[in-house]
């Protein structure tokens, strides 16, 4: 499938997307994950709550003004997607490539906006876009990958820009990490109810992202919060085997109660941030 560059241009790249016949990602908010703010008890959720407007990706934008949990969270979701991208091309899966690729766009980035313009982070929706067409149009591989560096490159610069409330880097990504987890666990339950591809491909990148988040903060977080430490350590063996890569397996047979129950655990003991 291919989808000419006018279209693209006048579009936008997730516009085009779905106009060719690509199925959007499973909604995470009807997956039971919790809303990214919760992570770090930074306000009330929902419309006319303290935390004001949650977007798609379940991520509250008055609230990411003001905790780095919240923040980074954020971009830790549009990084899962890349991951997810990245792996999924690397396996063949153009179009699915593609669509993680572009799905950010709409998902969160686009609400992060005003945010990220307040903290003097440039714009790096393109990127993300840029890397979807790359996808599918089928590059090469090192094409791809060159893409997802520069993706990478920008989430880190622009978690350089986070606010700040009092929690140490190790505590932020300790509670980036829960939410990932919280995330994959949920859409893992989403993806035994059917047998499509996306639900499971969401989830496997918000696990790998856990995993990222987890070592940048293991030594500190031992330290710091041991019980949540340990907890998202068990989380993850488990969230590796219920993803053991990118293509879905023939049957999930990760016990979906285990995953649900260590999940709730680590969303329990993650550290809290000072209310805004």
């Amino acid at each position: 499938m291919k989808v000419e560059l006018k279209t693209w241009t006048q579009l936008g790249v997730a516009t085009a997307l779905v106009g060719a016949g690509l199925s959007g990602c499973a909604d995470e908010a009807d997956t039971g994950a919790e809303p990214a703010a919760s992570a770090s008890q930074s306000g009330e959720m929902g419309e006319g709550g303290e935390g004001g407007e949650t977007g798609e990706g379940g991520v509250s934008v008055a609230d990411a003004a003001r905790d780095p949990v919240v923040y980074n969270t954020a971009l830790a979701v549009a990084e899962a997607h890349a991951i997810a991208a990245r792996d999924a091309f690397a396996a063949g899966r153009t179009d699915a490539a593609a669509e993680m690729f572009a799905h950010p766009i709409s998902e969160v980035l686009a609400d992060m906006d005003p945010v990220f313009e307040e903290r003097g982070v440039g714009d790096f929706k393109p990127l993300f876009e840029q890397a979807s067409r790359t996808a599918l149009d089928g590059d090469s591989e090192a094409r791809v990958e060159n893409r997802f560096d520069a993706i990478i490159t920008a989430l880190r610069d622009a978690s350089e820009k986070a606010p700040e409330n009092g929690l140490s880097d190790a505590a932020v990504s300790g509670a980036v990490a829960a939410d990932m987890i919280d995330r994959a666990a949920a859409m893992y339950r989403e993806a035994g109810s059917s047998d499509r591809y996306e639900p499971y491909l969401d989830g496997y990148g918000f696990y790998k992202t856990a995993q990222r988040r987890f070592d940048t903060a293991h030594d500190g977080l031992e330290d710091e919060n041991r019980r949540l430490h340990d907890s998202i350590e068990e989380a993850l063996t488990l969230l590796e085997r219920a993803y053991p890569g990118v293509e879905r397996p023939v049957e999930l047979n990760a016990d979906q109660s285990e995953l649900l129950a260590i999940a709730s655990q680590v969303m329990l003991r993650r550290l809290p941030g000072p209310r805004g």
